[in-house]
């Protein structure tokens, strides 16, 4: 192997050069304006088996919130279904609803989810509540009677009935609205079917309750009691008139949901899917394909996966495959599944590789696995990282080997049918969806998304002897060696936690927001450290037992041989900032390293980490109880008498999935060691943080806030 390198850097091809800033004082307000620059982007596309349809939902534009379904067919898009009048998105929607577009960071109205037959003929969604059903050749949308607020309405395969849940009960209804019946009702108010629970929705991306048989004739469904869980009350201080609201949350090392699967025939017929449950509590995902229903269950301490075909006349379980790893099974999204022949798709860990395998087949050593799109006859889908500055869409099949899909540089993500393949490529231009046939371009489905009137200009660094994935973002038009020119400060903005990547070939919301920073006069470092995706299991597991050393000496690391190649940036204003486990980073940061940090604004960050929930957190510190140690290494609070720079807490108070009280408890803390710190509560606010006004502005006071704390005019 060659020798590593100290740095090594590329500029994105075709980047022009260097110009005025761009609109920098107006991006604050776009930003807030378009959510992150999510609206007017085509989601959630579905290809019909024949490759002739595609459906789709999008919002009216780049500053419209209102989704919409689309058609997409013979070249030409065709709207489907647009909400008016009360739909809007201004009613209310069922609180499971409300907690589902939560897990899913849903930032728009109107038609944001949808399901439809096999056929893409019928569609269903629901519209505050209520239960909507449009035909795709043709006509109006219709509402459907239902028998209460509809949560996750899902069509049949062959589209005669709807399936959907209200009040925790699973109903089916025609899609005519007749003949409505109730599969399953809950035995308790803390029970309820069809519906997933918070970890699983959280922290396993499984945010499905129920799965049609192929021949409608039944369902699997999950049933989901929360008796066990202790609860908690979500609440907006700023209107103490209104009720707390309570959520089922089972913080590290205290007891889940308990999570059952049915077999729920139409006839009235109801039969329990059998396997180990004492030993693996977590339904990681499960389906109904043509060979029966498919089960995947993982154990508490998630070091045992467990796939299982179920018997859907007796509910008897076969174990197909089991999985196993010292500090935990990854779960892979999409995986398992099966191909048309019955040929189980999982994921497996070797040569330093997450390769999936089907059959025989395994994809080579080297393509890092993230996620399966699904089956195409004995074709699988896949995204991969060969470097983790991109991912691909890649294709395995039994005549064609593995082999690329997407093109150039980007994120990318597909969906096929049909021999038609819909190409959804986050690229250093913006979106591009490119529907591709036989391997030309058939057509594109537009984005509608704003244009960034701030362009991200990246320099990509590869730094030490672990490569560190880097990204610097310079001030437009900045040249060190003019006269007069003055060192900048240096603003670290990482989120180097576990599930993400910030340090991509694409033109993210994040590489604007550092590029907009980074106009305001400060050299901005987006570092990926060990933990994050994209680099093989080694590299997410190295963090096992301890979140927050390694991770630390990777932005350290990587922050050090930055200013040692470029005498311009100044070492002695730095800053950190950061969000969710990046608001964590960025404490700890100023912290424990206040010879490197001299300030931070640490958003949303768990600081005790015992209150964050089972799955996720005991998948890197193990259980409480029995690791308690790993919890004191990895959580904040025993550093507050540490602090000696500035620091800035910022949270929403109706955080439902890092509670308002981490940054409440760190803060209290530090008042309690006599350490000086701000805190910003977002009113009302979730996880990401607000939209609207809270979004625009708390850009502008983070600026102020570091500026001052780095004794910047």
């Amino acid at each position: 192997m060659p020798t590593p390198m100290a740095s090594t850097q590329t500029s994105p091809g075709g980047t022009p050069p260097p110009g005025p800033p761009a609109g920098p004082s107006l991006f604050p307000r776009q930003f807030a304006r378009t959510r992150r620059f999510s609206l007017g982007v085509p989601r959630h596309p579905a290809v019909s088996p024949d490759g002739a349809r595609v459906l789709f939902v999008r919002t009216g534009g780049g500053a419209d919130p209102v989704g919409r379904l689309w058609l997409w067919e013979d070249g030409r898009e065709r709207l489907l279904a647009a909400p008016h009048g009360a739909e809007d998105g201004a009613r209310p929607v069922p609180p499971e609803e409300r907690a589902r577009r939560e897990r899913a960071r849903e930032r728009s109205t109107g038609v944001v989810a949808y399901a439809a037959d096999r056929e893409l003929r019928r569609a269903v969604y629901a519209l505050g509540g209520a239960l909507w059903a449009v035909e795709t050749g043709g006509g109006t949308p219709f509402p459907v009677s239902a028998a209460g607020p509809v949560v996750d309405p899902r069509p049949s395969p062959d589209g005669a009935l709807i399936a959907y849940v209200t009040g925790g009960a699973l109903h089916v209804v025609g899609f005519d609205g007749r003949g409505d019946r109730c599969l399953a009702a809950p035995e308790g108010p803390r029970v309820a079917y069809g519906l997933t629970d918070h970890v699983s929705a959280e922290s396993m991306g499984r945010l499905r309750g129920h799965w049609w048989a192929p021949d409608g004739r039944a369902l699997l469904a999950a049933r989901v009691d929360t008796s066990a869980v202790r609860r908690r009350w979500i609440s907006d201080p700023a209107h103490p008139e209104r009720p707390p609201r309570s959520m089922a949350y089972p913080a590290a090392g205290t007891p889940n949901a308990e999570v059952t699967l049915h077999l729920l025939s139409l006839d009235g017929g109801r039969t329990e899917v059998v396997w180990d449950r004492a030993a693996f509590e977590y339904v990681v995902a499960a389906d109904w394909d043509a060979h029966g229903p498919l089960v995947t269950v993982q154990s508490r301490d998630q070091r045992v996966l467990r796939v299982m075909a179920a018997d859907p006349a007796t509910g008897a379980t076969r174990v197909l495959h089991e999985q196993r790893d010292p500090h935990w099974v990854e779960l892979l999204p999409g995986a398992p599944c099966r191909t048309a022949s019955g040929l189980l798709v999982r994921a497996e860990e070797s040569a330093g590789t997450r390769r999936l395998r089907v059959g025989d087949a395994l994809t080579p050593a080297g393509l890092q696995v993230t996620g399966v799109l699904g089956t195409d006859g004995e074709e699988v889908l896949f995204t991969g990282c060969e470097d983790p500055l991109e991912e691909h869409v890649w294709t395995m099949g039994p005549g064609s080997g593995c082999r690329r899909v997407s093109g150039g540089p980007g994120v990318h993500s597909a969906a096929a049918a049909g021999g038609t393949v819909v190409l959804d490529g986050l690229t250093p231009d913006g979106h591009e969806v490119t529907v591709r046939r036989g391997g030309a371009v058939a057509g594109r489905i537009a984005s509608l998304a704003e244009e960034p009137v701030v362009t991200p200009r990246p320099v990509f660094l590869a730094q030490g002897r672990r490569r560190l994935r880097s990204a610097l973002f310079l001030p437009s038009g900045y040249d060190h060696r003019a006269p007069g020119a003055r060192p900048l400060p240096v603003l670290l903005s990482p989120y180097s936690g576990p599930g993400t990547r910030l340090v991509v070939r694409a033109r993210t919301w994040w590489a604007c927001v550092a590029q907009w920073f980074a106009e305001q006069g400060f050299a901005v470092l987006v570092t990926d450290g060990r933990g994050t995706p994209g680099r093989g299991p080694e590299w997410e597991k190295e963090i096992r037992g301890d979140q927050l050393t390694p991770v630390l000496e990777d932005q350290i690391d990587a922050l050090r041989a930055t200013v040692s190649e470029r005498p311009y940036l100044d070492p002695e204003r730095v800053a950190i900032r950061g969000w969710s486990f990046g608001g964590t980073l960025a404490a700890a940061a100023v912290l424990r390293h206040p010879e490197v940090f001299h300030a931070a604004v640490a958003g949303a960050a768990p600081t005790d980490q015992r209150l964050y929930d089972t799955h996720w957190k005991e998948r890197y510190l193990g259980h409480p109880e029995e690791e308690p140690e790993n919890y004191e290494r990895s959580s904040l609070l025993r550093d507050a008498h540490r602090l000696c720079r500035p620091l800035l807490l910022v949270h929403g108070t109706a955080d439902d999935n890092v509670a308002f009280a981490h940054t409440l408890r760190l803060s209290a803390a530090l008042l309690a060691a006599g350490r000086e710190h701000a805190v910003l509560p977002l009113s009302g606010a979730g996880h990401t943080g607000g939209d609207g006004t809270t979004a625009e502005r708390l850009l502008g006071f983070e600026l102020r806030f570091l500026r001052d704390a780095l004794g910047i005019a």
